[in-house]
């Protein structure tokens, strides 16, 4: 019987929830091993499967019904690789 090789890709992913910019890094240190992948919050762990390591606080961030607050927040962190809380309350806040 010939064996099966399955390859992930960005179909396949999981999602960590964090609470603070502590458990961000911790998880980034741990899984990213390709930096050409990472981009807003996503990475690549060593078997080359996607995980997004996200603050938790971007979701109410993100359902803000005022415009400007929202732009702000989305144009930060589009610039991010690695999500950087406290920049992101500053571009929520308007700072």
């Amino acid at each position: 019987m010939p064996a099966l090789l399955f390859q992930f890709n960005e179909a396949i992913s999981f999602l960590v929830n964090c609470e603070n910019q502590e458990e961000i890094d911790y998880y980034w240190d741990k899984l990213s091993t390709v930096p050409e992948a990472e981009q807003c919050g996503w990475l690549k762990d060593k078997f080359g499967l996607s995980w997004q390591i996200s603050p938790s606080a971007l979701d109410e961030m993100l359902q803000t019904a005022d415009r400007e607050q929202l732009g702000r927040v989305t144009e930060a962190f589009l610039k991010m690789k690695k999500f950087d809380l406290a920049e992101l309350q500053r571009a929520y806040e308007g700072k």
